[in-house]
Parts: structure tokens; sequence; C-alpha cells
């Protein structure tokens, strides 16, 4: 027969599963041990692996422990326990199969059923623009500061002339 607290977590884990099944960004639910006990389909799908790889496993094992990842460590070692909620922990890692990834990590730690839910953002593309968009303002900047210096040169060439 089951216990009540065991009740109230299968049926945490049931409600937090419907709802990230739908979620657009991949989403891990883990245990206090931080073993998966579930993930959506959009984890599946971006970090190409199986639930048969994937549930069960320690976090830091999965994919022949790609995912021990020193900074998600610390997330979930030291600043989780500590604050019981993080947003937007910005982590990069190389992974074997998808390659370099840049993620904002959000993790909630849920005490009343001993469960942590962990969103995984990917802005990979969207740090690449930002990075893009970064060296065009600087090459824009110096182009404008050239024109700027060009203008000031022919008044002075004017300027020099009618002496």
């Amino acid at each position: 027969m089951k216990n009540d607290n065991s009740d109230s977590r299968e049926s945490a884990v049931h409600y937090m599963s419907s709802l990230i099944d739908v979620a657009h960004e991949p989403f891990l639910i883990l245990d206090a041990d931080l073993k998966v006990v579930s993930a959506n389909p959009t984890f599946y799908k971006n970090f190409q692996v199986s639930k048969e790889e994937t549930e069960g496993k320690f976090l830091f094992d999965l994919g022949n422990g790609q995912w021990n990842i020193v900074e998600l460590r610390k997330l979930l070692k030291d600043i989780l326990p500590e604050k019981k909620i993080v947003l937007d922990y910005e982590v990069e890692h190389t992974f074997e199969s998808i390659g370099e990834k840049t993620m904002l990590l959000n993790a909630k730690q849920v005490d009343t059923v001993q469960l942590i839910i962990l969103a995984i953002d990917d802005i990979t593309y969207r740090k690449e623009l930002d990075d893009r968009v970064e060296e065009l303002q600087v090459a824009n900047r110096n182009m404008v500061g050239r024109e700027l210096k060009m203008i000031e040169l022919k008044k002075e060439i004017e300027r020099l002339k009618k002496k």
C-alpha cells in the first residue's frame, strides 16, 4: 500500500509532466538524488536522446557523461538548495552529437514532493545573432567615425585652399 507522500509525489509528477509535455523548451523533472523522473518530448528531440536512455538515470551520467557539466552541477548542488529557485543561469557546453550550446537554465526545487523542475532554454542561435549584431555595430561606429573624419579633413583642405 502506498503512503500519502508517495501519492502526492506521483500526482505532482503526473501534473508537472502534463504541463511540460506541451512546452516549447526542453524540461526535466529530477528527484532529490538528481535522477531523471521525466522529460518532455522537446528535451528528447533537441538533445537527440530517447526516453529509455534518460528516465531513471542520474542527470550527470546522461549521454555517456555529457551532462556532467561543472556549471550545472554547481547550480543543482550548491545554488538551488539555498535559493529554491534559479532563473536565467547561463551555461555553455559542447555536446558530442549536437555541438556547442549556450543554455539558460531555470530551476525550481519543490520541497514538498522532493522534486526539481529544470527548464532549458537553448539561446545558442540568439547569442550568435547578438554577437554578430555587436560586431556590426562596432564596424558601423568605425565607418561612421572614419566618414566624419573624412568630412572634417575635406573642410580643412577647403579652408587651407582658400588661404
